[in-house]
């Protein structure tokens, strides 16, 4: 046979794992596919973290699905307010999730300033999880990334502000290029919570990791807003584990 021929025999086969490719992806950035679902006989215990995008929330609805914390926006930088912040940390206490909230770090204003912004925002609450400090690229610092001493700086500021208000450390949520960065062989004792929708992650420097935002393109149902999806995470250890975490 031919080479000509038996290219002319490849190419359906080629187009046919291209359209297959094209159709898992489309399935994925819809949500109908999920490339990371953790087993709940490893991680029983599941979570979401939400903000304004997800709009009004039903929280006994969300709660019903396995849902069993959540990590609610309250801050970014050191003078923005989520205007859904009060209103979703109450649905969602009142519904029985342990709550927490988390601050978006800004990499444009003093720590000392944004901890202020999550002190007179946060309340201190019974039972509540940390305060979760995330810190990942936006904007034009994913090209101009800031200097590791400066942010380790703004950051530990930050994160000592926060230690001395609330009666348990505040953790750091990141993705593997910020953790890498500015992380790795920093803050030690800080907890980790990691983002990684693609794998079981595991930190370059072999700490352990405390939650994992498996999927940011996770349907429930009970939530309308501009954000079709909601973010799913799961804690790293048992139930019974759980059931002491932080108290």
């Amino acid at each position: 046979m031919s080479h000509s021929r038996r290219r002319m025999r490849a190419l359906p086969v080629a187009g046919g794992f291209v359209a297959v490719l094209v159709a898992v992806g489309l399935a994925w950035w819809t949500g109908l596919v999920q490339v990371n679902d953790p087993s709940r006989d490893r991680f029983p215990v599941r979570g979401v973290d939400v903000s304004r995008y997800q709009g009004s929330i039903d929280w006994p609805v969300l709660a019903a699905q396995g849902v069993e914390f959540a990590f609610i926006k309250a801050t970014e930088g050191s003078s923005w307010v989520d205007p859904a912040f009060a209103t979703n940390l109450a649905g969602a206490t009142g519904s029985g999730l342990r709550t927490g909230a988390y601050h978006f770090f800004s990499f444009e204003s003093p720590g000392a300033g944004q901890a202020e912004n999550v002190v007179a925002t946060v309340p201190v609450q019974p039972d509540q999880l940390p305060v979760a400090v995330d810190v990942e690229f936006y904007g034009g610092f994913w090209v101009d990334q800031p200097p590791v001493d400066e942010v380790r700086r703004e950051l530990s500021a930050l994160l000592e502000r926060l230690d001395g208000h609330y009666p348990t450390p505040a953790i750091l949520y990141t993705t593997g290029e910020v953790y890498n960065r500015y992380i790795v062989g920093a803050f030690p004792g800080v907890e980790v919570w990691i983002r990684d929708v693609w794998r079981q992650p595991s930190l370059s420097d072999g700490r352990a990791w405390t939650f994992w935002q498996f999927s940011d393109r996770y349907r429930l149902d009970g939530y309308r807003g501009e954000e079709t999806f909601i973010d799913l995470n799961v804690y790293a250890g048992s139930r019974t584990e759980w059931e002491r975490y932080r108290r």
